[in-house]
């Protein structure tokens, strides 16, 4: 490889809300923060939350609900 022309490739740790801290190597050289990882996000914990802001899911369930009458 040419000198000079590549970016530096250096070890960083990811540090997620959940307080999980992932080691690995990237380009971007600053220590990372991000919102979900695989130990808090739902699709890998089989734990899924569901955030009903202002009675969506009943307003949903409300509109497409089958009328038994």
């Amino acid at each position: 490889m040419k000198e000079g022309i590549h970016p530096k490739y250096e070890a960083v740790e990811i540090k997620c809300h959940c307080g999980n801290v992932l080691k690995t190597n990237s380009t971007k050289c600053d220590d990372m923060q991000i919102d979900v990882c695989s130990a808090c996000h739902p699709f890998f914990t089989g734990k899924q939350k569901l955030l009903d802001t202002a009675g969506r899911i009943d307003r949903f369930r409300k509109k497409y609900a089958k009328n038994d009458k």
